[in-house]
């Protein structure tokens, strides 16, 4: 795999302690609830006012991401641990679920959280992941049991902690590296809430549904200092073409919580609402031969790509057609789902070589759905502002954009392939990012057509109000435990085309031509 030169920077976990702000699991999602008012009125009130100000500390649960340490898993046993994959993220959002909706006894009992809500989640991943074992086992693969049984524990992580504000970083600009956002930001998580929310947050772990976005997760893009840096010079055997593929914003909402490429088989695999252009019947059962018989939202017809990503959402108090639905309100994604106002899918080339064409059905995950929990290793998030995409991308905070700049989220796919295999078992490793100085693909693997997108919005800039709420945040949709955080942003691709598409592309970039 070629070389990662991103500095892995891992949010500080801590352990179970009484957890924090009130809320309750109900109507559209999870909505912030009063704290009960006898808490404040017993005799003991000093050591309630201490269990409570423990309680505000505690915003999520981290857990070991089991997927991304699976990186040698036999084809016949990578059904059944898709399954159980997807069993852990359910367990996960379970226990989310119960974290968010027990904060009164957690107040009341500082051992809660881990009788009650960590030490079961254990138990419960436990006996999955030995499934995954056998699973692995059964068709004559290896596995380190020891090192696997280690990721059951999951602990807590705390309000300060789940906050990474004032930084930007990321693969800037499509490059690796990225820079230091010096822009601001607070360093404590202040908390965020539509001005149309129920009820205001007692505590900090923000937003409409009580998972985030807080104020720290936005910056005001003008007081950001430039962070994008410069991409490789083209050598004499660059690839300096591109094919641009029109395949429109998803205006007919083609949305579900499916993610075919992780989940195969199981509903509700990603937990959040995805946006889907180019190929229209992907969901999580479909398969080579349903895709390649699917329409197509792409002016051209030979192009059945999928090309899907987490929904933006503003929290404004709107219900959306979700909002009783899994992944949707009940997993704490809610607000207005946005359309973008244009999205440009552009493959271009390689700096230092031509390319080869992408092989049918290679699927490629850019970024980390879970980066609050498995640091920012993997994230590929961009965030900008119209006017500004030249001089600022941001990985870790959401963009407060001028009058008359519009929000811009963009991706550079991985470009370098193995040559070999179409998905890896942890969707990674059979693809790569090129040497961020002079574009090289390493160890062995090939230049591919970079694949890019920029999906441009329209939001009404969010406000911090002065009692550090946040008027008009938005968001981009995400697992519940990972509280809507900026570099948790990531895209989704499988490559399906007909007619000889995938050479013509190749051609048309080696050619150094602009085609469509």
């Amino acid at each position: 795999m070629g070389r990662n030169d991103r500095k892995r920077r891992t949010p500080l976990a801590t352990k179970a302690i009484a957890a924090s702000a009130a809320l309750a699991l109900g109507g559209g999602g999870l909505l912030w609830a009063q704290m009960n008012a006898s808490a404040h009125e017993s005799n003991s009130g000093q050591n309630e006012t201490k269990a409570a100000a423990a309680s505000a500390q505690v915003a999520t649960i981290a857990c070991p991401d089991v997927g991304q340490q699976l990186t040698n898993v036999p084809q016949k046993a990578r059904q059944g641990v898709a399954v159980e994959l997807a069993n852990l993220d359910k367990q996960i959002t379970e226990a989310y679920a119960r974290l968010a909706s027990t904060r009164q006894a957690q107040a009341n009992d500082a051992s809660f959280v881990q009788n009650a809500i960590v030490g079961p989640l254990k138990e419960k991943r436990a006996a999955t992941i030995d499934r995954i074992r056998i699973d692995i086992q059964r068709v004559g693969g290896t596995v380190n049991a020891t090192a696997l049984k280690q990721l059951a524990a999951c602990t807590t992580q705390n309000a300060t902690n789940t906050t990474t504000a004032g930084r930007g970083g990321g693969k800037g600009n499509g490059g690796k590296g990225g820079g230091q956002n010096n822009g601001g930001g607070q360093n404590t998580a202040a908390p965020s809430a539509s001005a149309s929310a129920s009820a205001a947050p007692p505590a900090n772990n923000g937003g409409q549904a009580g998972n985030g976005p807080v104020a720290a997760d936005f910056v005001d893009i003008t007081k950001v200092a430039n962070n994008v840096q410069a991409k490789p010079q083209n050598s004499g055997q660059a690839s300096t073409g591109s094919f641009t593929t029109k395949c429109g914003v998803n205006a007919n909402k083609n949305h579900n919580t499916d993610n075919v490429i992780v989940a195969p088989g199981v509903t509700n695999g990603a937990h959040h609402e995805h946006d889907y252009v180019g190929n229209q019947k992907v969901n999580a059962f479909s398969t080579n031969d349903s895709l390649l018989a699917a329409p197509s939202s792409c002016q051209n017809q030979s192009d059945l790509s999928s090309y899907y990503w987490p929904v933006v959402r503003v929290q404004d108090g709107s219900q959306e057609f979700d909002a009783n639905a899994d992944g949707g309100g009940k997993e704490g994604n809610v607000g207005k789902i946005l359309t973008a106002q244009s999205a440009q899918i552009k493959y271009v080339g390689s700096p230092a070589s031509k390319v080869v064409a992408m092989p049918q059905f290679l699927r490629i995950i850019t970024g980390d759905a879970k980066t609050l929990t498995n640091g920012l290793a993997n994230a590929n998030a961009h965030w900008s502002c119209t006017g500004f995409e030249n001089k600022v991308q941001l990985t870790e905070q959401y963009p407060i954009c001028p009058q008359g700049s519009n929000v811009v989220r963009t991706f550079a796919f991985q470009s370098c392939w193995d040559g070999v295999n179409i998905d890896s078992a942890n969707h990674r490793t059979h693809v790569a990012f090129a040497d961020p100085a002079s574009g090289v693909c390493g160890n062995g693997f090939k230049a591919i057509p970079q694949l890019t997108m920029r999906l441009v919005y329209k939001i009404t800039p969010p406000t911090i109000q002065a009692d550090g709420t946040v008027k008009n945040a938005y968001a981009v949709d995400g697992f519940p435990e990972q509280l809507h955080k900026p570099s948790t942003d990531h895209d989704d691709f499988i490559s399906v085309t007909k007619n000889n598409l995938a050479a013509k592309i190749a051609n048309c970039i080696n050619a150094g031509k602009n085609c469509q």
